[in-house]
């Protein structure tokens, strides 16, 4: 939870900055935290706090919870057979706990981001959502149940993405730094981490910027009554196509910053 606080104000200026097309709108993290900060002072990067604690009590119990369930499954069948349980069933284990905490936490990433986001919006247009619960509720009501699970395909597959990256890569650096350096143990670690955390923040910033479009179409406006985007896919392609692929890479840093301390 601590380190969640600590992070709300990146991850706030993450999603400002994913939901401005390219163009003349475009800024730097800096100048959003900077806008942001002078136009309601410093707590504006904390919005949406109620939903981010709440995102990291469900997703991350229950990943921590399912891996741990898993991964006790698959050493005990792996005893059964005589062998060990080695990187393949841990990478296996995390992959499939990502997946299925993301599907089930899908409605606190959406409250989270159209928290975040309504700032963004004319003054009297805001929702003004007084907290988590409340951002649920009346998203439940007045656009369906099922609108709580808008993005989840990207939020699943960012959620795999990171954990592959992050467990792949951390092996992998860390059997390289062993062997061509004489680092202590612990910075040996240290270094792998980093690697990894960079190689799960490549790999799934593309499907966090997706999602983050997807969760916020309700506010983002509409043309002729349907949303903007119909789905992944399209909104992948509407992005390459107006935007540019290098779009989804322009918020790196903030993203980068959020995820990497949790590798």
């Amino acid at each position: 939870m601590v380190a969640t606080i600590c992070v709300q104000p990146i991850d706030t200026v993450k999603v400002r900055m994913q939901l401005v097309e390219q163009g003349p709108g475009k800024s730097s993290p800096w100048r959003v935290a900077r806008d942001m900060t002078l136009q309601n002072g410093f707590l504006n990067l904390y919005q949406g706090l109620s939903a981010g604690l709440l995102r990291q009590l469900v997703y991350g119990t229950l990943r921590l919870g399912l891996f741990s369930t898993l991964e006790q499954r698959l050493e005990r069948r792996a005893r059964d057979q005589g062998t060990t349980l080695g990187f393949q069933g841990r990478a296996l284990a995390g992959i499939t706990a990502g997946a299925v905490a993301a599907l089930i936490g899908n409605p606190t990433e959406v409250a989270l981001i159209r928290m975040q986001a309504d700032g963004m919006k004319p003054l009297e247009q805001r929702e003004r959502f007084t907290s988590a619960f409340n951002a649920l509720g009346r998203i439940a009501r007045q656009e369906g149940v099922l609108s709580l699970w808008n993005g989840v395909a990207p939020t699943v597959i960012r959620a795999m993405s990171t954990n592959f990256g992050q467990l792949a890569f951390f092996s992998e650096a860390k059997h390289q730094i062993k062997t061509h350096t004489h680092l202590s143990t612990r910075k040996q670690t240290a270094l792998a981490a980093s690697f990894a955390g960079l190689a799960g923040a490549i790999i799934s910033l593309p499907f966090d910027f997706v999602k983050t479009r997807l969760q916020n179409q309700s506010m983002a406006g509409f043309s002729r009554g349907l949303p903007i985007y119909a789905g992944t896919a399209d909104c992948f392609s509407q992005v390459i196509r107006r935007e540019g692929f290098f779009r989804f890479y322009r918020d790196f840093w903030p993203y980068f910053l959020r995820v990497g301390p949790h590798s």
